[in-house]
């Protein structure tokens, strides 16, 4: 289960305590007055019947991973040895076992959680943190039969994974519709928090939409999830899986009364690519964004706070050949309303890549429409690559690491680009770099009241500058140039 750093009872005793004190004297009065008063009593829903239902459907995933085991040294294991350095004590001349000894590989348990099955032939749903890093799944169903799992996809943008079981006629689940759940609205949860197979727990839906992740909006509730509830169902009361539980809030590593689940129409549609083509592809239009303060959208004629505020535009994104600029605000994509920032990437990310659509900004107080043709993000595993190619090229000597900076040369293309004569670009930037505004792509082009064309530059000029003083730099961000001023730590 995942937890997350910022990061019920009724009681029925108040009401039949006022009760027995008006039957008894009398002493609240009696005729209309009273009756009028008396509040309306609902009786508390049954579970038995969905537990009945949906039931058989969860199942316990354990998972597994291949550890190399030290081979012992004269005869003994590393418990045995410790206590021996721990002591002072010589360690007994034991004959060694002749030829050479090989770590083994050994199954080590590496967690435990839950699923449920998805379709008759054998495909079960969970969370993508489930099954990370896993060298054997383990799936076990209710009537105790155990199957290894292939993992088929796991999407961990969206922490959704499919893994499937050599087995059919199995009892699958029936997926609801999250449109239709309502804040307040009973929900039940099925799993197998701390290894407890099977079990059932319940509350209420505590909100809806509740932003938490680039792609997610959240069901919030307040069913008691603990670790090994993770990718078990949240069903509803007829019957239906709206949501994967997935993440908690809590101080204490335990359920603090508020837990969230992935919306089942989010979930499927991940599953589908997964199931299809083993991995979730996602599309990007190149922009930064920002949401939009009340103060600006009132200065600028927006009327109310809506919208993602562009803050820069990817050189060569689809974003650029459409037309976008810094300072637009993006109020429609594909004729749905842009409410706040964080729903423009959920609705990009959902559109397939290379599709042609709409998108509507609001430009010095006029909304204009463009059109705009979808590209793709990168799959993780190429974006960590990437990543870790440019941090590789980069340079930090000491100094530059003490001001948090890590840069590398221009290439002549981004020189070209840039339209630069020179310069380093940022490829990281930490402490007091980052404090000071600096971030990876920045170009530094002066530091220090000195030009600034190459590596070489950067280090001769960082070297004689007073790193007790604020040092300052000129940058270029795009096609803007701004100072600022990167103050040592005191």
């Amino acid at each position: 289960m995942r937890m997350i750093d910022w990061k019920e009872g009724m009681h029925s005793w108040a009401l039949a305590g006022l009760m027995a004190v008006a039957g008894a004297g009398g002493l609240l009065g009696t005729g209309p007055a009273q009756a009028q008063s008396a509040p309306a009593v609902r009786g508390l829903p049954d579970f038995t019947e969905l537990v009945e239902q949906v039931g058989p459907s969860v199942v316990n995933i354990r998972t597994t991973e291949k550890v190399s085991s030290r081979p012992a040294l004269n005869g003994m294991d590393e418990d045995m040895l410790e206590f021996f350095r721990r002591f002072g004590v010589p360690v007994p001349n034991i004959p060694r076992q002749q030829g050479p000894q090989r770590p083994q590989p050994e199954e080590q348990p590496r967690g435990v959680g839950s699923g449920f099955i998805l379709t008759p032939d054998g495909y079960v749903m969970t969370n993508a943190h489930v099954v990370e890093g896993a060298d054997e799944v383990i799936v076990t169903l209710t009537d105790k039969r155990e199957f290894k799992a292939k993992i088929v996809g796991a999407d961990k943008r969206t922490d959704v994974a499919v893994v499937k079981i050599d087995a059919t006629g199995l009892p699958a689940v029936k997926v609801g519709d999250v449109s239709r759940l309502k804040a307040g609205e009973w929900v039940m949860a099925i799993g197998s928090p701390f290894g407890l197979e099977n079990t059932v727990t319940a509350g209420i839906v505590s909100a809806k939409q509740r932003d938490t992740g680039d792609y997610l909006p959240f069901i919030q509730t307040d069913v008691a999830i603990n670790p090994g509830n993770s990718g078990g169902p949240l069903i509803n009361m007829r019957g239906e899986v709206v949501g994967i539980n997935s993440q908690i809030y809590s101080r204490s590593g335990g359920f603090m009364g508020i837990s969230f689940a992935i919306p089942i129409d989010e979930a499927i549609r991940v599953s589908e690519q997964l199931r299809t083509v083993g991995r979730v592809s996602r599309g990007r239009i190149g922009v930064q964004i920002e949401s939009v303060s009340k103060d600006v959208a009132e200065s600028i004629g927006l009327g109310k706070s809506q919208g993602a505020l562009v803050r820069g535009v990817e050189a060569g994104s689809p974003a650029e050949k459409a037309g976008i600029e810094a300072g637009d605000i993006i109020t429609r994509y594909d004729g749905k309303a842009v409410e706040k920032v964080s729903d423009l990437p959920r609705l990009v990310g959902n559109t397939k890549p290379g599709t042609k659509t709409s998108i509507t900004v609001f430009r010095r107080g006029a909304s204009r429409d463009l059109s705009i043709t979808i590209a793709e993000v990168e799959p993780e595993e190429k974006a960590v690559a990437k990543a870790a190619e440019q941090e590789s090229k980069g340079k930090s000597s000491s100094a530059a690491q003490q001001i948090g900076l890590v840069v590398a040369e221009l290439t002549a293309a981004q020189e070209k680009e840039l339209k630069v004569k020179g310069g380093v670009r940022v490829v990281t930037a930490a402490d007091a770099a980052a404090r000071a505004g600096l971030r990876t792509d920045d170009v530094i082009v002066a530091l220090a009241n000195t030009e600034i064309r190459n590596l070489k530059d950067f280090e001769a000029a960082l070297a004689k500058a007073d790193k007790a003083k604020p040092i300052n730099v000129l940058f270029r961000r795009g096609e803007w140039a701004q100072y600022t001023l990167i103050r040592p730590a005191r």
